[in-house]
């Protein structure tokens, strides 16, 4: 009687939540960023620009035009449009809602870039509400946020 105990109480041995990682971006996207990037400091944000609107889910532009931002408006604006297609490019990839996006993936980590620039952009115009949400998505995401590196 014991053993047919256990059986009616099956023990879940699973791992933990699914994960997801994003597949690469186009080589020709990251070597544009990569050029982007080298232009003169001046010409740096019209460059990567270029690059969003010739490959406009490409995430890692994205979250570079956040950093590139001329001021808080822009920057939010960008880090927004790439967090945002990065939900679609996640959703693209089996993630149901759920689930870790790990930093240690290289494939996610303009996804995740944008996202961390939301939670500070809106923490530094007052959005403390998004802020926190943020926040507290990237841990679920990534229980080892911040990344190190």
């Amino acid at each position: 009687m014991l053993g047919g105990m256990s059986d009616m109480n099956p023990v879940n041995l699973t791992a933990g939540p699914p994960e997801t990682v994003l597949p690469p971006e186009p080589a020709d996207a990251l070597v544009a960023l990569e050029s982007a990037l080298a232009e003169p400091e001046g010409d740096r944000r019209a460059a990567v620009g270029r690059v969003v609107c010739n490959w406009p889910t490409f995430l890692a532009g994205w979250a570079s035009m956040g950093d590139l931002a001329s001021d808080q408006a822009e920057a939010y604006a960008a880090y927004r449009v790439g967090y945002h297609r990065g939900l679609d490019r996640l959703r693209q990839n089996g993630w149901r809602g759920s689930g870790y996006v790990r930093w240690q993936h290289e494939t996610n980590r303009g996804f995740l870039r944008a996202l961390a620039g939301l939670q500070r952009l809106a923490a530094e115009i007052g959005e403390a509400e998004e802020a926190d949400r943020c926040a507290h998505f990237l841990m679920q995401l990534d229980p080892t946020w911040p990344p190190a590196d």
